[in-house]
This record gives structure tokens, C-alpha cells and sequence, in this order.
């Protein structure tokens, strides 16, 4: 169903050639979305801190076309090299928005995109890249209607990244974003990700998230065909439920900054994400064995120390070790001396919160 307040409708001005490049972190989400409806609508409420180094740089090039057809011409090109198999899912992405911006079949594209992190490192690159490739849309909308305000901006590169991955649209600002609508927190929205209003503990600012790399090869079952298998599943209303609860409980944990609290709530959405894919038909498992050996090592550092590491998980195996800054130190060292090993390679990625999405240059 069209969103009227985001359709482009002005087109007597056009650019020729240029670039606009933009950059995009990563996001981890502390109450998980799992489970969709049409239109990449999100059948619960999320909540997610923003990365900082684990990010996207994508460079727009675009070309006026003199005879534009309703095909979308572009190439893209990650670090370098040309890649092919990622057109469908751009194609697909521009398909979605061009009812929104219908200025992007005047162009040809080149699509220049690197991660800061290794292509196979098994972070998932899909927030970074498309909330990065919408922005960089965006700066083509504003240039050519420089009177839009930062807010609808804002929202609209939001908007258009939620139509390439849901999760894209937690990744334009920071340090702590809501995507869904929730009835407790002002603002919020299933169509776009919007700033955490309300007030965060000193004890949860500069939160620490270390990303242990556990396997680094390509998901036996998609995100999407996981989001899917929501529509049937058993427990699909209480787990949708449960995460409404969950952010209400992070309501007040947020303004408490107690982090016990902040490790139950977190933990427990970790292990329910995954406890749905286990009870849906069909049944999938994306952990690994190390993954769950480094849960238990968590436990029993946690235990022995009375530290305020804890973890969490994304759809896959790799696990992201959460945790204040003012135990970095003691936490980086538990982690090279105990679960390095676990980790493929013994790779992983330290990273922190960070505030969102940048223009790097716009020509």
C-alpha cells in the first residue's frame, strides 16, 4: 500500500551526471524482528543499538539517460570488483521504491560499495549497505528539492531502506533506534526507524559490543525464508507479544541503567529468536557448537566475576558480546585468553555504539 507522504512528485528539475557518497554502520538488535507482513512491515517492535566501525561506503555514480526505459541500468561493484549476483536484490530494491523516487529510471548507475569489515566475515552487510545506497538516494531527492527538511529526509532514506532489509532502517541514526510501532514510545513507526526518545543511564552509554566470529559461510536458510515461517508458527502471537513486553521492561531499564536487568531482557530475546527457528516447520538451526561453548563460557565468567558481559545473537552463529566500557579491559582480555579459540580463525571485530548514517560527499 503507497505511502503518500513519501512520493517523490516534483520533477522539473533534473540532474545530469554527478556522485553522492554516503556511509552506514551495522546494528545490533536487543529486542529482535522477526516475522513480516506485506511491504516489508514488521510484525513486531524492535529495538537496536547502532554500530560505529562495522559499516558500509557506498559511492553513487549516475548518468542522465536520453531515452529512459522502465528497465533500471546500473552495475555494481564491491571492493573493486564487479559483482553480478548482487543485482537482483538491487533491482528488486528499486522496483520497491520507484513509486516513491520514480526520478531514478532517468539514470544509469554505478554502484561502488566496500564494507570496513571482510565481505565473508559473516556480519550481515545488508543494513549498512542498503540504508547506505537509500541515503545516497536521498541526496539525489534533496538536490534536486534542497527545501526539504532534515526530518523528512531522515525518514525517508529510513523508509526507502526498510523496502531493501528491515533491519536497514535501524542503521540511519544512533545510538539506539526503534523500528515498529509500540504504544509506549512516542514517535514510533512501522515504516520507518526512529531515534530512542527517551532517557539512557550513564551506565548504558558507550555500550561495547566485541563480534565473535564463528562461522563466516553463507546461512543454511535465508533471513527471509525465516521471516516467512513466522506466518504459521505456533507461538507466533505470544512471541510477538513478548516482544512488546520486552521493550517495555527496556523502558525503565534504560532510565535505571540496572544491567541486570538489561542482561535478562537480552539474553532471553537472543534465545527466543533462535527458539523460533527451532520450533517453526520446517525447523532450522543457525548456531553452531561454538556458538553455544561460548554462551557457556559467558555464564561462567559472568558467575566467577559478577561482570556485566553478556550476549547476544543475530540469524546466524557468530555471537555479540555486549558490554560497558569501563570493563574493556578485563572483557577483552577474558575474551583472547577463553573464546578466541571458538571463533573461525580466531577472528573477531571490536566495535561500539555509534550515531548513524554519514554523506560523505555529494557532486
Amino acid at each position: 500500500m503507497p505511502t503518500p507522504a513519501f512520493i517523490f512528485t516534483n520533477n522539473d528539475t533534473f540532474l545530469e551526471n554527478g556522485l553522492t557518497k554516503c556511509e552506514s554502520p551495522s546494528n545490533i538488535a536487543l529486542v529482535k524482528y522477526w516475522g513480516k507482513k506485506e511491504h516489508q512491515i514488521p510484525a513486531n517492535p524492535s529495538i537496536s543499538f547502532t554500530l560505529s566501525n562495522c559499516k558500509t561506503t557506498t559511492t553513487l555514480h549516475y548518468k542522465k539517460l536520453a531515452n529512459p526505459t522502465n528497465e533500471f541500468q546500473f552495475e555494481i561493484y564491491l571492493e573493486g570488483n564487479k559483482q553480478d549476483d548482487f543485482k537482483p536484490k538491487i533491482n528488486a530494491f528499486f522496483k520497491r521504491i520507484v513509486q516513491y523516487v520514480p526520478f531514478i529510471k532517468n539514470y544509469k548507475y554505478k554502484i561502488e560499495t566496500s564494507n570496513s569489515f571482510p565481505h565473508s566475515s559473516g556480519i550481515a552487510s545488508s543494513a549498512s549497505g542498503m540504508s547506505a545506497l537509500a541515503l545516497c538516494i536521498m541526496n539525489m531527492e534533496k538536490t534536486m528539492h534542497p527545501e526539504i527538511t532534515e526530518t523528512y529526509f531522515t525518514q525517508k532514506a529510513s523508509f526507502l531502506a526498510r523496502l531493501g532489509s528491515g533491519s536497514a532502517c535501524r542503521s540511519l541514526e544512533g545510538d539506539i533506534v526503534c523500528w515498529g510501532a509500540h504504544k509506549n514510545i512516542v514517535g514510533t513507526s512501522d515504516l520507518f526507524g526512529t531515534k530512542y526518545p527517551y532517557e539512557v543511564h550513564e551506565n548504558l552509554k558507550n555500550y561495547q559490543d566485541t563480534i565473535l566470529l564463528v562461522d563466516k559461510g553463507e546461512k543454511q536458510v535465508s533471513s527471509t525464508v525465516g521471516h516467512n515461517l513466522m506466518h504459521n508458527h505456533p507461538y507466533a502471537q505470544n512471541r510477538f507479544q513478548q516482544a512488546h513486553d520486552n521493550l517495555d521492561k527496556l523502558i525503565a531499564i534504560f532510565k535505571s541503567g540496572n544491567l541486570t536487568d538489561f542482561i535478562e531482557v537480552v539474553e532471553s530475546e537472543a534465545l527466543t529468536l533462535h527458539a523460533m527457528m527451532m520450533t517453526s516447520l520446517p525447523y532450522f538451526i543457525l548456531m553452531k557448537p561454538n556458538t553455544l561453548n561460548i554462551i557457556n563460557e559467558i555464564w561462567k565468567y559472568r558467575q566467577k566475576t559478577n561482570s556485566n558481559i553478556c550476549f547476544t545473537l543475530d540469524a546466524g552463529a557468530n555471537v555479540h558480546v555486549l558490554y560497558p566500557e569501563n570493563e574493556k579491559e578485563q572483557i577483552l582480555a577474558f575474551i583472547n585468553s577463553k573464546l578466541v579459540g571458538y571463533c573461525q580463525n580466531e577472528h573477531y571485530i571490536c566495535d561500539t555504539l555509534g550515531f548513524g548514517a554519514k554523506q560523505l560527499s555529494n557532486n
